[in-house]
């Protein structure tokens, strides 16, 4: 253990936990801030005439750098290759393109503010004090999100006869089950080190309490579940437990049972009211200058005072001379765009995987699941869609919309293979095994492939832990004038507070150099 670094140890912590457990593990070691609301950037004055930066990218990294620095002074071009804002922070409502290679599709849901579909981020934790600011600054208004719904269901189509089970019921019997079996282990003191008798009393309390036993220390069911019968206008009574053979063969409890206690899906959860990018807009409406769409980038130059980036846009090769350049183009394609890197910045750069993500949203033409007494909330499946997410708005609406898949990293090829409309068809069968007559309300739908999407083609760049050792801190300095960002150079990467944070650390950087160049000015 002597000779484990903090970055291997964090490369670990990832490799088991994923990022969620570095961004908490990062936190607990001091590496990130967690000391209260973000404060407002002090970044030094761009000075008289300003100086030129250009940002590639028009995701919320981009946007956040592009914010900031025409606070202080700086004239920022934004430079987006395509026809749109956001970057991954897409919301698509009726009559929005979805630009996937080879299936351009249109979002076909009915014409109504309230039938969106998140396709990008979807959930803002508490903790995430950088997106909270700017919602808070940009006045972007937020509404709780109900993720972990015990009304949801769990559904093993090899388990407890194929039929979906409530969260709340599975959840109950194995925590009954679990508590009965450590009360009687301390009722018979079967520890290496023996329990105190004090000791004992209150660890079969405990198990008593978590796990609802009665007074004997046994688990005989629980109102936890939800009733049987009864409840209101008589006693109610209580469903029989599952078996605990029966739990203990199926799997949802090595992959899912622990969602509630992930940091980032942590009840309770925010959203953003009519739609993610509502966001996105809040941040567009501040620019001073409007973003050059469908610009696309074929070079980028490194000159001894600033940066030279070649573009396409409307037809025409130009040329963009600036002072800084912030880039978070998706590493996976610089190495096919023409620069005077060095070698050890481009080597970092191509140690980055290419991620991906998938997600499907159906349009349903009624509200079924909330005769189920399903509000907002997530059911979790064995089948390749994996979820289904129902929404926390518009309850007893006449119609919404489910996210009616959700494949992560590699399990997302099984349906990039496949068209649009058969995404949608396997979609709703895997639905019909959990709620029956699904396929019957699903009025229109769309997917989203990130890995196919244009000026994409990924969702959540990652490295190696041996690669993170080596390259991490290296791709996130500058090279000369130049820096990477957006949640790609991040401990958190898919997610925005991740790209924040780049932004972030990006800004602070570029603060700290003009400011120690400033003062070596004024002295010579």
């Amino acid at each position: 253990m002597d000779n484990l670094t903090r970055r291997r140890f964090l490369s670990l912590v990832g490799a088991a936990g994923g990022s969620s457990a570095v961004y908490k593990a990062s936190m607990a070691m001091g590496l990130l801030a967690d000391t209260g609301p973000m404060a407002r950037l002090d970044i030094k004055s761009a000075g008289r005439g300003g100086k030129e930066v250009v940002i590639l990218g028009a995701g919320l990294a981009g946007l956040t750098i592009a914010y900031e620095l025409q606070r202080v002074g700086y004239n920022c071009t934004i430079l987006e290759a395509s026809h749109r804002v956001g970057g991954r922070s897409l919301t698509l409502r009726h009559g929005d393109v979805v630009d996937e290679m080879g299936y351009t599709q249109v979002c076909n849901f009915d014409d109504d503010p309230e039938l969106f579909f998140n396709a990008g981020p979807a959930r803002i934790p508490g903790h995430h004090r950088r997106v909270l600011h700017y919602c808070r600054e940009l006045q972007v208004p937020l509404q709780v999100k109900a993720n972990i719904n015990r009304s949801a269901y769990v559904h093993e189509s090899d388990h407890f006869g194929g039929k979906p089970v409530r969260l709340a019921e599975y959840v109950t019997d194995a925590r009954g089950f679990l508590s009965e079996l450590l009360y009687k282990a301390v009722d018979r003191n079967a520890f290496e080190q023996p329990l105190s008798e004090e000791d004992r009393v209150r660890l079969k309390e405990l198990t008593q309490a978590f796990g609802d036993l009665d007074q004997d220390g046994l688990y005989k069911g629980s109102s936890r579940s939800g009733y049987k019968s009864g409840g209101f206008l008589g006693h109610g009574e209580l469903k029989e437990p599952m078996e605990f053979g029966a739990l203990l063969d199926s799997s949802f409890w090595r992959r899912g049972m622990a969602q509630s206690e992930n940091f980032d899906w942590a009840e309770p959860l925010m959203e953003a009211v009519g739609g993610m990018d509502n966001i996105v807009k809040a941040f567009a409406r501040q620019l001073k200058k409007p973003v050059v769409l469908k610009a696309q980038v074929q070079a980028v130059q490194l000159r001894e005072d600033g940066v030279d980036v070649i573009y396409q846009h409307k037809g025409q090769r130009r040329k963009l001379a600036a002072d800084y350049c912030f880039n978070s183009i998706p590493v996976h394609f610089m190495e096919g765009i023409p620069n005077n890197f060095s070698q050890d910045y481009r080597d970092a750069l191509n140690a980055f995987e290419r991620g991906n993500f998938f997600k499907i949203g159906l349009q349903m033409r009624e509200r079924f699941w909330e005769r189920e007494g399903i509000y907002g909330g997530i059911t979790n499946t064995d089948q390749r869609i994996n979820q289904i997410w129902y929404p926390s708005h518009g309850i007893h609406g006449s119609k919404g919309v489910v996210l009616g898949a959700y494949a992560f990293w590699n399990q997302s090829h099984f349906f990039e293979r496949m068209t649009p409309e058969e995404r949608i068809r396997y979609a709703a069968d895997c639905g019909e095994r959990i709620h029956p007559g699904y396929s019957d309300y699903i009025e229109a739908g769309v997917s989203v492939p990130w890995g196919r999407m244009n000026h994409m083609m990924g969702c959540g760049s990652r490295m190696t832990p041996e690669n993170e050792e080596r390259y991490f801190d290296r791709v996130r300095q500058p090279e000369g004038r130049h820096w990477m960002v957006g949640d790609q150079i991040s401990y958190h990467s898919s997610w925005q507070e991740g790209a924040l944070a780049s932004a972030e650390y990006a800004l602070n950087d570029f603060d700290q150099r003009a400011r120690a160049a400033a003062a070596i000015s004024s002295k010579g």
